[in-house]
């Protein structure tokens, strides 16, 4: 397993990944989350805006912010080791950054260590149409040993 992510082709695809996602992660319809690139190591998500993911005072609620990035970090990961449905969030720590408005939220993931047993990496969220981050998460995922999917 590569410590670290290598430009190439992703272990699985969007539409496996999508497969995969509605199957066994209900918050996806929810929220309205996709993937939209996919390569070893790297992924890009989008969150639609709307009223499903609001708080008062009309920005995007932070739990749908952490939703969001919980997803792309399992795209990210399944990226590195192929459809291994059992890989599972150990813990992710979201850094609030600024209040994001009522946009599509756009996240950027990208793997940093990928070893037997854990899979670390972080996202950055965005509005969409803006360079500045909304925020930042770091996640661990656990690899089951067997590898074997549900």
């Amino acid at each position: 397993m590569n410590n670290e992510a290598s430009s190439g082709a992703s272990r699985i695809s969007i539409a496996e990944f999508n497969r995969i996602a509605a199957a066994g992660l209900p918050l996806v319809q929810l929220f309205g989350l996709s993937v939209e690139r996919l390569e070893a190591g790297r992924a890009m998500g989008r969150m639609a805006a709307g009223g499903h993911n609001l708080r008062p005072g009309g920005t995007v609620a932070g739990p749908a912010l952490m939703a969001l990035a919980d997803y792309t970090m399992y795209a990210v990961v399944l990226s590195m080791i192929g459809p291994v449905e059992m890989a599972v969030t150990t813990s992710l720590t979201c850094n609030f950054l600024r209040r994001p408005p009522l946009a599509d939220v756009i996240a950027d993931g990208r793997i940093i260590k990928c070893g037997k047993r854990l899979a670390y990496g972080e996202v950055t969220l965005y509005s969409q149409g803006d360079n500045d981050p909304v925020a930042h998460v770091t996640a661990t995922y656990a690899i089951p040993p067997e590898r074997a999917t549900s």
